[in-house]
């Protein structure tokens, strides 16, 4: 059997809305698999957010630690390097308290096996087409298919 190595998913936060109020985070992290080694990708205009890393209790009360400096490119890339839970928040004005603040589970990495669809501004990974996503016995069985194929026309 052929396996391909797992890769990583790079999540565009809020899909094709961005990082912004008006956006429900909570919604879109239910709809999404996270796991170590994937990206998040936080779109924004640069100034009117920012992205600050934080703990639980910085996320519930939406006040970002004084040691962590924020991100404020407005194309910030995070890699999820440890399982658990993470947290993140919007530090501009009351921006964390209208909603701009997401907390996820990063599961272990999975070995040996393809990695989700991208989920990207195109919309959800939830889409009509993510049946495009094949399982590893899929893949291992057309690879297979393929070697034979390739021997037996040459």
């Amino acid at each position: 059997m052929v396996a391909g190595p797992a890769m990583a998913t790079e999540h565009w936060v809020g899909d094709d809305q961005g990082w912004k109020l008006d956006f429900n985070y909570t919604t879109w992290a239910a709809t999404k698999e996270f796991h170590v080694g994937d990206k998040l990708i936080f779109k924004y205009k640069k100034d009117a957010h920012n992205v600050y890393k934080a703990d639980q209790e910085a996320f519930k009360s939406c006040t970002p630690s004084s040691d962590v400096t924020p991100l404020t490119s407005g194309n910030d890339v995070i890699s999820l390097t440890s399982p658990g839970k993470k947290w993140y928040i919007c530090g501009i004005g009351k921006h964390c308290e209208k909603g701009v603040k997401l907390a996820i589970n990063v599961l272990a990495a999975e070995s040996g096996a393809p990695a989700p669809s991208p989920s990207s501004p195109s919309g959800p990974a939830s889409s009509s087409a993510s049946w495009i996503s094949p399982d590893s016995k899929f893949v291992a069985v057309v690879a297979a298919a393929f070697a034979m194929f390739v021997v037996i026309m040459t």
